[in-house]
């Protein structure tokens, strides 16, 4: 009898989990540090809101963690690339360049500010935006006016790109630069699942004109909710503070504010369990590697199945593991024996332009993101499964 996809797989499961905890979830957060410590300190002193000690260190810690200047702590991902957007000048009526394939809050953030996502296709290898593809379909779509980057079918301005890092797994940032240079426009970093990566030796997080991080439940690391912008520049970090705490300007009792501001600050409960989870980010990412290396090295005694690893130049933090099949006919069949066998794993994401809200936005050809979402898997991906052995 020949071997189903599912087969192989939940062989490979049972060789590299190797536990009889029941079902292995996708992911799971790990406290075996400081926070109990950490969080019991804001509850003993009743510095539990916007304002804190931790709120501070938390920025400080994660700014050199990541290799920046400044980190500006946000209630989470989503609210931190929505601002990190109004930041370089993103306004009602522009289009902004993001991935079909990616999690909805790509898409979300875009129209918060009143702009209008232009879907673009990914790179079969790193998952992320295609930059050869999509120079070609800016060089016959778009054209210069005023220094601005316009749109022929729509006459709408293309102000920016937004690369997202896959599963940690870096874009063609290289390529992608040269692209968003000769078209002036800015790259606004989705880096939600990318902490703890690298790019040619430097944190992934740090690549672009301002970047946005996750911190959400099942994360590389969690604040339970929460998220970071992260920029080398002084006055736009400055100005992310501002208008993430709802434009206020000091005073010892007056209130004033001078923009439409945000309440978008992260409190400081949720910053001490931050600084105690960035503690860890190192063993974290390393647990999570060694989980890819057993994966990869099951997967690789059979063809059937492709494990998808970190792309050229890349030293990901494996945030989820993934593996593509080959037949898309398959896919549900699969993800259906591996949930009736205690494995909870899942496909990726719809495409933006398939959900009813997205449909008629622009887009280029977006065949491999076709591709990859049909046959997509996420495995089980926790820090503590590559603790194990």
């Amino acid at each position: 009898m020949t071997n189903t996809p599912a087969d192989t797989i939940i062989n490979v499961l049972d060789q590299v989990i190797q536990s009889a905890d029941k079902p292995a979830h996708l992911h799971e957060p790990r406290f075996n540090g400081n926070e109990w410590q950490y969080v019991k300190e804001c509850l003993d002193t009743g510095w539990v809101s916007s304002v804190g000690s931790y709120v501070n260190l938390f920025e400080e810690k994660l700014a050199e963690k990541c290799g920046v200047s400044h980190a500006i702590l946000t209630v989470n991902g989503t609210a931190a690339l929505h601002t990190a957007l109004i930041l370089m000048g993103v306004k009602s009526g522009d289009e902004v360049i993001i991935p079909t394939l990616t999690f909805i809050a790509t898409a979300n953030a875009v129209t918060y500010c009143g702009a209008t996502p232009h879907f673009v296709d990914s790179d079969a290898h790193t998952l992320g935006i295609d930059a050869v593809k999509l120079d070609n379909y800016l060089a016959q779509n778009t054209m210069q006016s005023n220094g601005n980057l316009i749109n022929k079918n729509t006459g709408k301005r293309i102000a920016a790109i937004v690369p997202v890092h896959i599963f940690g797994h870096a874009c063609n940032m290289v390529t992608l630069s040269t692209v968003a240079n000769k078209y002036n426009l800015p790259i606004i970093s989705d880096a939600a699942e990318a902490l703890g990566s690298f790019y040619h030796n430097k944190p992934l997080a740090s690549y672009g004109d301002i970047s946005a991080v996750s911190f959400n439940g099942n994360k590389v690391i969690t604040t339970g909710g929460g998220g970071a912008i992260l920029t080398n520049d002084d006055k736009i970090a400055a100005h992310a503070k501002h208008i993430t705490t709802t434009a206020k300007v000091p005073h010892k009792w007056d209130f004033v504010h001078d923009e439409i501001g945000y309440n978008y600050r992260m409190p400081n409960l949720n910053a001490a369990l931050g600084c105690a989870q960035l503690e860890q980010l190192d063993t974290f990412v390393e647990s999570k590697r060694r989980l890819a290396e057993r994966y990869i090295e099951k997967f690789s005694e059979n063809d059937a199945v492709r494990f998808i690893q970190e792309p050229e130049g890349c030293r990901s933090n494996y945030w989820l593991c993934a593996i593509q099949i080959h037949d898309a006919n398959k896919r549900n069949e699969t993800l259906q024996s591996l949930h009736d066998n205690g494995y909870i794993c899942r496909p990726i994401w719809k495409l933006m332009h398939t959900l009813p809200m997205f449909q008629n936005c622009p887009r280029m050809d977006l065949a491999i993101a076709g591709q990859l979402e049909q046959t997509i898997i996420n495995l089980p991906s926790s820090v503590k499964l590559g603790l194990t052995q």
